[in-house]
């Protein structure tokens, strides 16, 4: 080999290929474009992750907004079922209180009229003991149908016992000795009764009418006599 210093000779020219600066132009252009790829691709790369981070980020947070929202709407309906609860409740308890009212008045009134006719048997056990042993009690009553009948009565018809006919007959007359009185024997009035008759008046003062009157003041229906009772 031929060691040259500063020329090349002729006849090896031919043998020299031209340098042209295309080929390095178009590497480095490759080179560059590469280079350019690669961080197009990073910037992707790099665009996407921050997507993925901000999808993350935003599904977290819309995550919890989501729970809060749901929490806030379980809350507010858990309040309405419970105002619901109470006022089903209070209206339960005032409807139930309401009927033990009724039920305790219910209760009251049957227990008082229980009690006013015990009392009024007990006045009629009285009443009939009272005249099996006064044979005098029919005088008040004969007394007072005859003032019912006026100061202008003079003559009446006077229907008794007999039992009390017998006993005080001759009394009556004494005591009513203005009067022109008929006393008659009428068996269908009860010992301590009587009826009078005046003018085309009638005072009822058997025992029976005068018991019925003083029941019926108390707003109650009681015969005198019951079944099996004699008086």
């Amino acid at each position: 080999m031929r060691n040259y210093a500063r020329f090349i000779p002729g006849e090896e020219i031919e043998a020299v290929e031209q340098w042209t600066f295309g080929a390095i132009d178009t590497a480095a252009q490759l080179l560059a474009a590469q280079v350019k790829a690669r961080e197009a691709h990073a910037e992707e790369v790099q665009d996407q992750l921050s997507r993925q981070e901000s999808y993350k980020e935003g599904f977290a947070a819309g995550l919890v907004q989501g729970r809060a929202q749901a929490q806030a709407e379980v809350k507010i309906e858990m309040q309405k079922f419970l105002d619901t609860q109470a006022k089903d409740a209070s209206a339960g308890l005032a409807e139930l209180f309401a009927s033990a009212q009724n039920q305790l008045q219910e209760a009251e009134q049957a227990m008082a009229q229980g009690v006013l006719e015990l009392s009024c048997e007990l006045a009629r056990q009285v009443l009939r003991q009272e005249l099996s042993v006064n044979v005098q009690a029919v005088l008040p009553v004969l007394r007072e149908a005859l003032d019912l009948l006026g100061a202008d009565c003079k003559t009446a018809v006077v229907r008794l016992n007999p039992a009390d006919l017998d006993a005080l007959g001759e009394q009556i007359h004494l005591d009513f000795v203005g009067l022109a009185l008929t006393l008659r024997a009428d068996p269908t009035v009860l010992p301590g009764g009587c009826q009078v008759e005046s003018a085309g008046m009638v005072v009822d003062g058997t025992l029976e009418k005068r018991w019925q009157r003083a029941v019926a003041s108390l707003g109650l229906s009681s015969v005198w006599e019951v079944s099996g009772e004699h008086g």
